[in-house]
């Protein structure tokens, strides 16, 4: 009988590895260079505004758009961090998204002071890097399944 989550292949492990370290470092000049985001893409948060209202979710302001955004980039922290850390102690990879937001929001507050570093930034970026592990977990618990099925003994007319 298979394990109900199985290490990942060897191939898996460098393609988050590839994917991954250019991810992390765009995040890093995203969350820990000086300037903010809407400062350098201003009309970029525009044109999201505009669609999002275009199609009725006209709730949204920037404040929710910031929110979204920061569960939406952390998501594959945590996905990553799932691939990455070994099976046997697979929940730590429940504190790697976590605990880089808080390092995240610890440089902007020490180092950046003109960057807000706030709470609901952690929980959201928490949040993200969660569903990225639920998302990776049940991927993996799902094809564990389909591939240790028995081959369906189907009898062939001929």
């Amino acid at each position: 009988m298979a394990p109900l989550l199985p290490a990942p292949r060897r191939a898996t492990r460098i393609w988050a590895l590839a994917l991954g370290l250019p991810f992390l470092a765009g995040l890093g000049a995203l969350t820990l260079t000086p300037s903010r985001v809407e400062a350098r893409m201003p009309n970029l948060l525009d044109l999201v505004l505009a669609a999002a209202h275009r199609l009725g979710w006209s709730s949204l302001d920037f404040t929710r758009l910031e929110i979204l955004a920061n569960v939406v980039v952390f998501v594959p922290v945590g996905t990553l961090a799932f691939v990455l850390v070994p099976r046997r102690v697979w929940p730590l990879s429940l504190l790697v998204g976590p605990a880089a937001s808080i390092a995240i929001e610890t440089v902007q507050r020490v180092v950046l002071p003109h960057r807000a570093a706030t709470l609901v930034d952690v929980i959201a970026n928490s949040t993200g890097a969660t569903l990225g592990v639920a998302f990776a977990l049940l991927c993996t618990a799902l094809v564990a399944a389909l591939s240790s099925r028995p081959p369906s003994s189907r009898l062939e007319a001929s």
